[in-house]
């Protein structure tokens, strides 16, 4: 019988499901080679004079996500391009045209995570480059809309061409797509139809950081294991 883990164990237990130790060490591995990755060809690539720095830091952020949670929709190539660059775009507007700082930094927040959900382009650190928009000094609100190209574009493509590469190695799939192992597949079709795991969604009310195909290979996952237990239960009564 498995015991619980030791209070003082259970502060460092994952708190994402399925992480693993070597999920994380990979995690650590691809941030680093990806985020000096990053600052090598944009330092290369970066304006002579300018005084705009060459990493943004909500590129750590994204560089979270992008290694640590590959298959998050969250991470995805659109995601981190698209919403990075978004909201830069909307913060830059909102620094040139709102001069009340509180309003200012609350406009840029939320017109950011706004039009990244309508562009389907939803990326946690999009609120954090926002706001290095309207708060990032003289030298970013200088730069203007010359800022979501360079660094933030910049920055975000070279990152997840980086991504995209170590994840040829470490054994996740980028950009993601709900596949089944082919050492664990078997035959079987969704347990589910997919308009009801989207009602079931509906039905809870909240947005959760995995996708529908996903949460379907899981269902199916979890339904093939649990038939394997059952049998394997009714094997041992049997045999008692």
């Amino acid at each position: 019988m498995n015991q619980a883990p030791a209070p003082a164990r259970r502060l460092f237990a994952p708190i994402l499901a399925g992480a693993s130790l070597r999920d994380r060490a990979i995690a650590c591995a691809g941030a680093l080679i990806g985020i000096m990755l990053t600052w090598l060809v944009c330092a290369r690539f970066s304006a002579v004079g300018t005084t705009l720095p060459i990493l943004i830091a909500p590129i750590g952020a994204s560089a979270v996500l992008l290694f640590a949670v590959p298959a998050s929709p969250l991470s995805q190539p659109w995601a981190v391009i698209g919403g990075n660059t978004v909201s830069a775009i909307i913060g830059v507007a909102v620094a040139r045209l709102v001069h009340q700082p509180a309003l200012a930094v609350g406009l840029a927040a939320g017109g950011a995570i706004f039009a990244m959900s309508i562009l389907r382009c939803l990326h946690a650190p999009g609120g954090a480059v926002a706001l290095t928009a309207v708060i990032g000094g003289p030298a970013v609100i200088g730069a203007g809309p010359w800022f979501a190209f360079m660094p933030v574009a910049v920055n975000s493509l070279v990152l997840v061409l980086a991504a995209w590469l170590f994840h040829r190695f470490s054994g996740h799939s980028y950009p993601h797509r709900a596949t089944v192992p082919h050492a664990r597949a078997d035959a079987t079709g969704p347990i589910f139809h997919p308009d009801a795991i989207d009602r079931a969604l509906a039905d809870l009310g909240e947005t959760f950081d995995v996708s529908r195909e996903d949460l379907d290979l899981l269902l199916q996952r979890a339904a093939i294991h649990d038939r394997a237990a059952r049998s394997a239960g009714a094997r041992r009564r049997n045999g008692s």
